[in-house]
Order: structure tokens, then sequence, then C-alpha cells
């Protein structure tokens, strides 16, 4: 079969797509024909050895995929011919993928391939950061920082979804555009926080932030209601900001670490991606994909992703 290979750690100039063996399926694991791939920032990553896991070379990239069951172990749920999508710590940028259950999900007939490649990394580490730390409830307000980006614009779906007031805060107009269709009730440029979020909320400020970007949360913390919470998803902009806990006190805010790997370690991401599709179900969830290409493009598609010129997340057929 066909891989996406990191040979070396030079970045995504050096990735190849070559032949491999077809992997065999393990006890507890189901044997996937991939139909879809997304490159994610965390390849671009690996690719330049700057990530926190580093897996042994060569090494294939890829975390979020969707494909075919070919077979399964008995007494699983998945059967041959079952549509599923899946997401893994790397290797998922090949033909055919060996994949534990539990990183392995249904999906419903109305759901394209492409479209489900796109959502299981992003929409669950978004269901994760606004309802399991975020304590999210219909009425809340939340700012979403970052909001054009791929865990942005599930953030505002999800929350909108849930009943949220959402304040998408981007770096143009042209992204401000792109958050109000994904589902955002207000868009705020980056410049005018927090001014222009006390405005809307009538000087109360949000509830919940969630930050991807990183750098300094002044601004971010001065948005928030008492009792509100900055939870702290990413550091996109490469800057990991400090925080001076003074200002949590005088406020009554918090600011909360996500990290989604609990939810695989302790078995939560199989009830989160059913509540996530009962969103997409009720018309709430409605990723903005960008397809084209195939497993050769992965490099190019995370250069791309270095460039910060993407919008939405892309996604390559195989």
């Amino acid at each position: 079969m066909r891989a996406v290979q990191v040979t070396d750690l030079r970045g995504p100039a050096s990735l190849e797509v070559l032949e491999v063996r077809t992997p065999e399926r393990r006890p507890g694991e189901t044997l996937v024909e991939v139909r879809a791939v997304a490159p994610a920032f965390p390849d671009l990553l690996l690719s330049q050895g700057l990530y926190q896991i580093k897996p042994e070379l060569p090494f294939s990239p890829g975390s979020d995929f969707a494909g075919v069951v070919i077979e399964s172990s008995e007494g699983s749920e998945f059967a041959p011919g079952d549509r599923v999508a899946g997401c893994l710590s790397f290797g998922a940028a090949a033909e055919v993928l060996s994949v534990p259950d539990d990183r392995l999900y249904p999906l419903p007939e109305g759901l394209s391939f492409v479209d489900a490649a796109a959502l299981p990394m992003n929409y669950l580490t978004s269901h994760f950061a606004l309802v399991t730390r975020g304590n999210l409830h219909a009425g809340d307000w939340v700012m979403v920082l970052g909001a054009s980006g791929g865990v942005g614009l599930a953030s505002v779906q999800i929350a909108a979804g849930l009943g949220a007031h959402v304040i998408a805060v981007v770096s143009t107009d042209d992204r401000a555009a792109v958050a109000l269709q994904a589902g955002a009730h207000h868009a705020v440029l980056r410049d005018d926080v927090p001014h222009a979020v006390r405005e809307l909320t009538g000087g109360r400020g949000v509830d919940i932030v969630i930050d991807v970007v990183g750098g300094d949360m002044t601004n971010a913390l001065r948005s928030l209601a008492p009792f509100g919470r900055v939870m702290a998803v990413g550091f996109a902009s490469g800057d990991i900001p400090m925080v001076k806990v003074n200002r949590l006190l005088l406020t009554n805010t918090d600011v909360r670490g996500v990290e989604s790997a609990y939810l695989w370690d302790h078995g939560l991401s199989r009830k989160a991606w059913d509540e996530i599709m009962d969103l997409a179900e009720a018309g709430h969830i409605s990723p903005l994909v960008r397809e084209g290409g195939a497993l050769h493009d992965y490099g190019a598609t995370l250069e791309e992703l270095a460039a910060r010129s993407s919008i939405g997340r892309s996604v390559l057929t195989v």
C-alpha cells in the first residue's frame, strides 16, 4: 500500500509517498480502508521534530481520517463495510490502517468522508474545552480567539449549537465573514478586544474564552465576566503566555488548561462524539473544508499551514 512517510526531520518538503507494508489487524483493532485524511498543524511540527511526540523514523503523519471497515474483531461494534471516522496521534496518512476501536467512530449516512475527516480532533477538542472543562450552559457568552481556524470554527459551531451567544475574534474582515457564516452571532477584530466585547455583552463580559492562539492573554482576561474562565487550548502564535494570578484573584476568574488526550485516556471520546453527531443531525455542525489533492499533496498542504494562508480544514482524498 501507499503511505506518506517522514524519512527525516527537514519539514514538509521532505515528505514522500512510498510503498510500505499493509498493516495486519491486531486484537482490539479494526482494519480500515482510508478514503480521506485531513492534515493538521501537529503534522507540521512532527515533520520538523518539534512536537511533544517524537516517533521513530520513518513514520507516517496524519491524525484525522475517514473510511470503510475492511475487517474487525469478534464482538466489535464495527463490521466490514461500515463507514467510520477516526483520530490517531500520527499515522493516518496511508491507504490502510489498523485502528484501536476506542479511536474509531461510526458515521451517519448523510456525512461525507471528506467532511467526516475534518471532524474528530478539532470537534472533540472543542467539545472537551467547552463542555467538560468549561462547564458551558445555554445562554452563556463565549468568545473564540482564532475563530477562523480549525478548532476555532469547531468551537463556534458547538457553542452556538449548545445555546451559547458566540463572539468570534479574528484578524481580518474576510475571516470575520467566515466565522459568521459558520454560526457566530458576532465577529470582532482582534484589536477591538476587550472594548467591543464589553459593548456587545452590555458591559458584563463573557463566561468562556476559547484561546487557541496563545500570546498575551491580558485582553482575554479583561473580557471575562465574574466567574468567567479562559480555556487554554493551544498556542498557534508560538508564544506561551504568562498570567499574573492577582488579576484572577481580583476578578474571581480563572484560566483552565485543555489537554484533549484525557478524552481517550479516560474513555470519554465516544460519548462526546455521539453528542457532536446529535448537533450535526440538528444542523449545527458543518465543517469548513477545502477539498483538493491526494496523498502526494500532503507536504504542500502542511506548507500552507506553516504560512497560515488557509482558512478552515484541508482534506485530501485517498
